[in-house]
């Protein structure tokens, strides 16, 4: 029996996560910085940066979300394309996704000397408005909406929320890397699959 890829990648992430949080000073050296990579220091926070976490509250969050989403999608892709392109898709949109959230906060936060970020929000953010924009009908709560609505509302609540957040700011979540992911994965899924995207519209 085929182990589904969300529980493998999960598992990666947990205990390279738990590493970290054992030696932090290692954890260190693969946080996201843009200030040290616009100087052309550190690149390697752009790829590494979202295999790590601050604690593990922030890590069971993050891997709950994969889980119950990126299980979903994972198997809607698989029944679509097959094993192999299915699983393909889901770890070019996990994988891309955690590069992509970096794009918005390095612009913001270049100048900034003491910025730093970790943790796989970005990654499963594009995971998850994948799967919303796959199955735009399925209902979603979590913690901050706790009735469960259609993903299709779900999903510009979830962005409005987060905005909202990164403009009011002061607080210790990289609001902008949950929309740079979320929106790599509209992109994405409007790649794949563009009559998903006309779907998802048309209910507004």
């Amino acid at each position: 029996m085929n182990i589904p890829l969300v529980l493998v990648l999960i598992l990666i992430v947990v205990v390279i996560s738990n590493e970290g949080f054992r030696r932090v000073h290692w954890r260190e050296k693969y946080l996201f910085n843009p200030y040290a990579i616009s100087k052309g220091r550190s690149v390697a926070g752009i790829f590494s940066h979202f295999w790590f976490h601050a604690d593990w509250q922030h890590l069971l969050f993050n891997m709950f979300s994969l889980f119950t989403l990126g299980g979903v999608l994972e198997e809607k892709w698989v029944d679509e394309y097959t094993v192999v392109k299915g699983d393909g898709y889901f770890l070019a949109v996990y994988l891309f996704g955690g590069v992509a959230a970096t794009l918005i906060p390095y612009y913001r936060h270049r100048d900034n000397p003491n910025y730093r970020s970790l943790g796989a929000s970005g990654a499963v953010s594009a995971v998850v408005f994948a799967a919303i924009l796959w199955e735009p009908t399925m209902k979603l709560s979590l913690l901050f909406i706790p009735i469960p609505i259609p993903a299709y509302w779900f999903g510009p609540l979830y962005l409005a929320l987060e905005y909202y957040a990164m403009r009011r700011g002061n607080s210790n979540i990289a609001n902008d890397g949950h929309i740079s992911g979320a929106l790599f994965g509209i992109f994405f899924v409007a790649l794949l699959a563009p009559s998903k995207l006309s779907t998802f519209l048309s209910y507004f």
